[in-house]
């Protein structure tokens, strides 16, 4: 048994020399015939023996179907990048560095070097966040927030420029792209029916999908770019990192460039562009960063971005083509919008088929008819615009304003300059967008009551308002397609499960116009039960959070229309029971003082907010005078500041665990 092991171990790290040069230098070093006698005697070695090592190449064929994506909290927080719009913004962020190291050296012994700056591609894909271990990867997830994202390990397994096994030995956080290089969509479209549209989606869809075997299908690369944890301060600069990366077999973009000057900078910027769709995969930027990693522990962090970073994105492209037709749409707030469709055109390896009109406005204002010639501009994924006609000879003639709803044929109304549908109880795209929405999961978290469901149970037993969702069945269920026992008895507990949602949850899920996820959350931190929000006046809600008189009509309006009550009652009827989440009777030891977090902190953000609030405490996004704290986690940024200036109370967050006595209580 021993023998076949270590024969194992030896066939493993042969593949693993053979798949790094052929993935990642593309530089094969052997046939494939030759490859797949040492694949097909590993895979022999492993149905002898009856052991799969965790490393072994095998394991990348796909795992099984998963259920749910579970959460991951990353080991270090994954930033965004600030945006420069334009050579204007970017000379801004070069002379605020040059001026903040000149400013450091005067004041410091310790000086900092003169700054350089590498410039990188911004790879248009999905960030993935791989951790290893002992030497070998032991989760893969997305970016998410930045602080929690989701584990998708067996879908990055699939990608062969992965190293599932590294040379470090310590603990490790590795941040990357994950990618369809435009040569695997092209031959995906050839060889499939269902054609994907573009890279970018390919990409996210691939890596966000439960069957990893689909993932596999895409045939993705990954490119590396960032260590964002690590055990021991190993690097000086961004170049001992990269040169880390590719010692660990990961897969390094070749397009690295180490300037200084602005004017440099700017001259490699405009050729990347001009190249750009030489590149088998979609960047829709550059990011410059500061090289030196002393320099960049003295800039910090904004709340949201590194100071010693910034991304350069590529000015949006614009092209023609005619406009073929006009089709209006209804949301879940009963809003009737147009969309414009087109003779479909490639904007950067992308073929456009729609565009977005506002309203009719809109097509008025920018004299837009049927069979027009019309300019279009693409930003990154963003929908299409249409800018404005062009001047033509093609035939056109006038987009006439819908009067009827297109679904339901209600006669439609107009506010301002929008257009809606009144029939809020069976216009069928209302119904669907207003039942995803309340299952979703910031709302009442039904998980796998997905739009395609909802349509679906729509066309079966006839789900018609949201509470027909508390009288669904298991026979009502188990009849749609793809629905077997476990997925419909699934689907049955997560209904009663989200019955006894937190107030500010279930107040989001009704879908109050301009009641997102924050305003909810005040709306139940002050009224802390729903019968006193459903009786305020506009008044009171005036005076909370960011409400204002807009916000505070619309609530009103909404709890006074009697259909609204009367499906309200129903839900109540069937068991939803909203609750505060301090509703206990235990002591508040943080009642009226007020919180800011900034930082890196240990504690997910949003875990940590749920906890001050349950013990009382209001908690804000900026620091003012009323602030009573400013917890803090590394790099805290300019809040930090300004406490002090206002001189705030500020804790970490072991001080903040003392004086609570124990967040985990």
């Amino acid at each position: 048994m021993n023998n076949k092991i270590k024969e194992m171990e030896d066939l493993i790290k042969e593949i693993d020399k053979l798949n790094y040069h052929y993935y990642t230098l593309d530089d094969p070093l052997l046939s494939d015939a030759e490859y797949d006698k040492l694949y097909d005697r590993l895979v022999n070695l492993e149905n002898e023996s009856g052991t799969v090592l965790s490393y072994s190449p095998t394991t990348r064929v796909g795992g099984a179907v998963l259920s749910k994506f579970e959460k991951h909290n990353h080991l270090g927080r994954l930033y965004s990048m600030d945006k420069a719009q334009g050579d204007d913004a970017l000379l801004a962020w070069y002379n605020r560095i040059e001026k903040f190291v000149n400013n450091y050296n005067e004041n410091n012994i310790n000086k900092l070097p003169e700054p350089e700056f590498i410039i990188e591609l911004k790879f248009d894909g999905l960030t993935i966040n791989l951790t290893y271990e002992n030497q070998n990867l032991i989760m893969a997830s997305t970016r998410g927030n930045g602080i929690v994202g989701e584990e998708i390990l067996e879908q990055v397994k699939t990608i062969y420029s992965v190293p599932l096994r590294i040379s470090y030995p310590g603990k490790i956080e590795v941040q990357g792209e994950g990618l369809m290089p435009l040569s695997e969509l092209e031959k995906y479209n050839q060889e499939n029916e269902d054609k994907l549209k573009n890279a970018r989606n390919a990409a996210a869809g691939a890596l966000r999908n439960l069957d990893p075997k689909v993932t596999k299908k895409r045939n993705l690369t990954a490119y590396f770019y960032n260590v964002g944890y690590i055990e021991e301060d190993i690097f000086k600069s961004d170049d001992e990192m990269k040169k880390f990366l590719k010692e660990n077999n990961f897969n390094v973009s070749k397009y690295n460039y180490k300037l200084k000057k602005f004017s440099e900078i700017i001259k490699k910027i405009q050729e990347i562009g001009e190249n750009r769709n030489k590149l088998d995969i979609l960047i829709d930027g550059v990011t410059i960063k500061v090289n030196d990693i002393e320099t960049r522990r003295a800039l910090g962090y904004t709340n949201k971005f590194p100071r010693w970073a910034i991304a350069y994105k590529f000015e949006a492209e614009e092209i023609s083509t005619t406009l073929l037709d006009v089709v209006w749409n209804v949301g879940r707030t009963a809003k009737v919008t147009p969309s414009a469709i087109l003779e479909p055109v490639d904007i950067g390896g992308v073929t456009v088929q729609r565009a977005t009109l506002n309203n009719y406005d809109d097509i008025l204002r920018k004299k837009v008819r049927i069979g027009s010639r019309v300019l279009i501009r693409r930003s990154n994924d963003v929908i299409p615009e249409i800018l404005g006609t062009l001047p033509s000879d093609n035939e056109t003639h006038e987009i006439e304003k819908p009067k009827t709803c297109p679904y339901c044929g209600s006669h439609l109304y107009q506010d301002g300059v929008h257009i809606f549908c009144p029939n809020t109880l069976s216009c069928v795209p209302q119904l669907v967008s207003r039942l995803t929405h309340f299952a979703s999961r910031d709302a009442m978290d039904i998980e796998g009551f997905s739009e395609k469901t909802i349509e679906k149970l729509m066309g079966t037993v006839g789900l018609k308002e949201i509470p027909d969702v508390y009288k669904l069945r298991y026979e009502d269920i188990i009849k749609i397609e793809g629905f077997k026992e476990k997925r419909t008895k699934n689907l049955l507990n997560a209904i009663e499960n989200s019955k006894n949602p937190h107030l500010s949850n279930f107040i989001y899920a009704l879908g109050i116009p301009n009641v997102g996820i924050k305003t909810a959350r005040d709306l139940a931190n002050h009224f802390k039960s729903f019968d006193k929000l459903k009786n305020s006046k506009e008044d009171e809600l005036i005076s909370i959070g960011d409400i204002g008189s807009i916000t505070a009509k619309e609530i009103v309006e909404f709890f006074h229309d009697e259909r609204i009550i009367n499906s309200v009652n129903e839900l109540f009827d069937l068991g939803i029971n909203p609750l505060y989440e301090d509703d206990s009777n235990g002591p508040k030891p943080l009642d009226k003082k007020t919180f800011v977090l900034t930082g890196t902190l240990e504690i997910p953000r949003k875990e940590l907010e749920e906890k001050l609030i349950s013990l009382g405490a209001k908690v804000t996004g900026s620091v003012s005078k009323n602030t009573d704290y400013l917890v803090v986690g590394e790099n805290p940024g300019s809040k930090y500041d300004k406490a002090r200036d206002l001189k705030i109370e500020i804790l970490s967050l072991e001080e903040l665990d003392n004086l609570v006595g124990g967040l985990n209580e």
